[in-house]
Order: structure tokens, then C-alpha cells, then sequence
């Protein structure tokens, strides 16, 4: 039997799909077809405000995507060398808050250490910001997507711990999402007609 899975594949470097692997332990042959993808923005912003640590707290990560953001950032040459020199060494001294062990691996790849991994989602982090930060602190920088909720700018706020949001990515239908779609079911129904 065959499944259609939309989503994206997990990235190639770490192995096949683990929904496909399982599927396929199943005798279910599945297909992978991306619906979303993410358009980042708002790049410079977001390095003209990681260029001032002195005025934030630290950071709060959410997403993985926010991080890539980052790292396109950080592709361009001065800025990898204004990150390398100065910038890393003095938001290593700041906390790093972050949902979730994928995006913990992508903020040691910066070279941060993060912190609240195990939280598992926003409200759980929130707590966890709050057990730790000073009402009326320096701003928590919050690096995140279009469609990000408000469970943790909200439970911040509450509390009195300023965050700062800054929108670095959207999220958007995968441009190849149609064709597809379309080339998937031609497929089987090619296959139908042989049998």
C-alpha cells in the first residue's frame, strides 16, 4: 500500500525520513511531498540587532528557522568575522533560551550555549524564562516566524520580562507544491492502468 506524507524530508545528512523508515517497517511504501516552505526577512534587522548585545538580556529561540536566519546572516563575510571576533564571545555570556533539542543543535552550531531545551513547547519555556529572569531586565531578543503565537510574548508580559520581537521568516505554500501533487497522481494512476 502506498502513503502520501506532506511534509518536508528530514535533511539528508541525518538519514532517511524517520515516517518513512517507519512506514516502511509496515510493508507501506511512502512519498514525501513539501507543502511549506519559508521565505527569510528582515536579515538586516536582524544583524543590526545582534550587532548590539550590550542592549539585550539574551535570546529566545523557538524554531529552528529562526536560527537559519541567522546563519544566512552569518554567511556573508564581514559579518561572519564581526560574529567570529566579538559578537559570539559577548552573547555567550547572556542566557540562550530554546525550544526543543533541533534548534539546541543549531544554536551550538553559532557556537551559543542554549538553555530550556527539555521544556518542549512555548508555555513550558515561558516558565522556565521566568524561573531564571528579573522582571524589568534588559529585553529578551526573540528571533521568529510571521505565524509565531503568542503563549510566550504573553506570559512574558505578565510577568513583567521585556521581549523583543523581531519577524525573520514566513512562512509560505512550497512553490512546487501543485506540480507535485499533479506528477504524483499522474504517477499513479500510470501505475493503476498497467495492472
Amino acid at each position: 500500500m502506498k502513503v502520501l506524507l506532506l511534509k518536508d524530508p528530514k535533511d539528508k545528512d541525518s538519514g532517511p525520513d524517520p515516517y518513512v523508515k517507519e512506514l516502511a517497517l509496515h510493508g507501506l511504501e511512502a512519498t514525501l511531498i513539501p507543502v511549506l516552505s519559508f521565505e527569510f526577512i528582515s536579515l538586516e534587522s536582524l544583524f543590526e540587532k545582534l550587532s548590539h548585545p550590550e542592549c539585550y538580556g539574551g535570546l529566545v529561540f523557538t524554531s529552528p528557522r529562526a536560527l537559519e536566519a541567522i546563519k544566512i546572516c552569518l554567511k556573508e563575510n564581514s559579518k561572519s568575522e564581526a560574529w567570529s571576533k566579538s559578537l559570539k564571545q559577548s552573547w555567550s555570556t547572556k542566557p540562550v533560551y530554546v525550544v526543543g533539542k533541533a534548534t539546541a543543535s543549531l544554536v551550538e552550531e553559532i557556537g551559543l550555549i542554549p538553555q530550556g531545551e527539555k521544556s518542549g513547547n512555548a508555555e513550558k519555556l515561558a516558565e522556565f524564562i521566568c524561573s531564571r529572569e528579573k522582571p524589568n531586565s534588559s529585553s529578551l531578543l526573540f528571533p521568529c516566524g510571521a505565524l509565531k503565537r503568542e503563549v510566550l510574548p504573553t506570559a512574558l508580559k505578565e510577568k513583567g520580562i521585556p521581549l523583543e520581537s523581531v519577524t525573520v521568516y514566513q512562512t509560505t505554500q512550497h512553490r512546487h507544491l501543485q506540480e507535485s501533487l499533479s506528477s504524483y497522481f499522474s504517477q499513479q494512476r500510470e501505475l493503476k492502468r498497467f495492472k
